[in-house]
């Protein structure tokens, strides 16, 4: 009798929840407004915006083991995107990963957005409803082949792998400001969907702090870059950053130490440099939090005896020469390069990853620090596909990874061709072009 009960109860609260829903004025400015910062701060535009597209008309190719995913059209257009979607059409597609015709992919980053709290659905539902500008294009097809292309087994995943939908609670975080931080990176932001590594079914090994020390501990490679490490390891995590440098770095890209690049770069132009100085605080001091994965790590310490050589006019040592001709007018022979300009090589936690594609991948495709509201002034580095060989590329690589005190495996030359061959992918498509004359 009591289980009947319960049951009659839990049912009936979500009969009530559900009616107050869509009851609400969702044409109110104040609640649409909180909707865009929301939307802001869950990044939706980076993915359901093709590039040279309207924002949120999707079109946007997301690659994935089984194939090419394309995102969807998320302005209220009645014909092509989710006009027609009530809030609780809204909220099945966001938090569980339930579309009006079949269960999403989980590109859809449903499992973090599971804990959204229900003010904050009811926000972005006012903002996409009333704050997005309609425009009418088709989705695509997905590029998948047949049998993966069937979408039952996604209900499967959805059920083995996705958490129960249940808003984010404070609970385990005294300090209030962390636990908007932890609603925030585990939750909203999910940080987790690329710097979390996953399992054999494509699902992130953990998906909060709680689940243990894989969490936010480095992604997989991702359109030719490497999601970096954010717990405390010394040498390749965060581990000797301060708060306030996280904040900065969130805001506008660039430290004194480091610069954004790759994917985080359209994170922090289209995200974060949005979000309040609160916010971004609360992120930052929940990061700091988080335990390093491997304790045993030791902080960098700066080694002056590669700067030493190439200020006497040694670059004997191999790559430095390479270094010397391509890379020290920005970086500097003494690997510090120039506050907020151009970035620090020596202590650099992205050089001491285990996997090394991302720097592979600037060096030969360039990179550029975008400009933000707070420093408005972007700067390039060149691209080195075309002047420089797989062998000189892995070369100072090496050099880079392993100078002014940086400790990291070594790089092949076929690890360079690999990337290689992705970025000239990226640059001319499925176009042949002709090898590199100097390879």
């Amino acid at each position: 009798m009591k289980k009947l009960l319960l049951a009659a109860s839990l049912t009936m609260g979500l009969v009530t929840s559900a009616w107050a829903a869509e009851n609400i004025d969702y044409t109110d400015a104040k609640l649409i407004k909180q909707g865009e910062y929301l939307a802001r701060a869950g990044d939706c535009v980076a993915c359901h915006t093709a590039s040279g597209g309207q924002p949120f008309a999707g079109g946007l190719p997301i690659e994935s083991p089984i194939g090419t995913i394309f995102s969807t059209n998320i302005t209220p257009d009645k014909q092509t995107g989710i006009g027609e979607y009530s809030f609780t059409d809204f909220d099945n597609a966001v938090r569980h990963g339930i579309g009006k015709e079949h269960t999403l992919y989980p590109a859809m980053p449903y499992p973090s957005y599971a804990r959204i709290k229900d003010e904050d659905m009811q926000a972005l539902y006012a903002y996409f409803m009333h704050g997005v500008q309609p425009v009418n294009q088709a989705n695509k097809d997905t590029d998948i082949t047949w049998p993966l292309s069937m979408r039952w087994p996604l209900s499967v995943w959805r059920w083995t792998f996705a958490p129960e939908v249940k808003p984010f609670t404070a609970a385990g975080h005294q300090d209030p400001v962390v636990a908007r931080g932890a609603y925030l990176v585990e939750g909203l932001g999910h940080c987790g969907a690329c710097h979390s590594p996953r399992g054999v079914g494509m699902q992130e090994k953990a998906l909060t702090s709680e689940e243990g020390d894989l969490y936010l501990s480095g992604g997989e490679p991702m359109d030719g870059w490497v999601p970096k490490n954010l717990r405390g390891d010394k040498r390749d995590g965060l581990g000797s950053w301060t708060e306030e440098q996280l904040v900065q770095f969130l805001s506008t890209g660039r430290t004194a130490h480091t610069a954004v690049f790759g994917g985080m770069s359209d994170v922090v132009v289209q995200s974060m440099q949005y979000m309040t100085n609160e916010d971004l605080t609360a992120i930052a001091r929940y990061l700091k939090t988080l335990p390093p994965k491997s304790a045993n790590q030791q902080p960098f310490n700066y080694d002056e005896t590669v700067s030493k050589a190439l200020f006497n006019g040694d670059d004997s040592m191999v790559g430095g020469s390479v270094y010397v001709d391509n890379c020290a007018a920005c970086h500097r022979t003494d690997g510090k390069g120039y506050a907020e300009v151009f970035p620090a090589l020596a202590g650099n936690s992205v050089l001491a990853s285990a996997d090394a594609t991302s720097l592979i991948h600037i060096v030969l495709k360039g990179g550029v620090v975008p400009a933000t509201i707070k420093a408005p002034t972007s700067y390039d580095m060149p691209a080195f596909d075309v002047r420089l060989t797989d062998k000189q590329v892995a070369d100072v690589v090496n050099f880079i990874r392993n100078s002014w005190g940086n400790k990291a495996s070594v790089v092949t030359e076929s690890d360079v061709a690999k990337v290689r061959e992705e970025v000239k992918a990226e640059k001319y498509g499925a176009v042949a072009k002709p090898e590199n004359s100097q390879k």
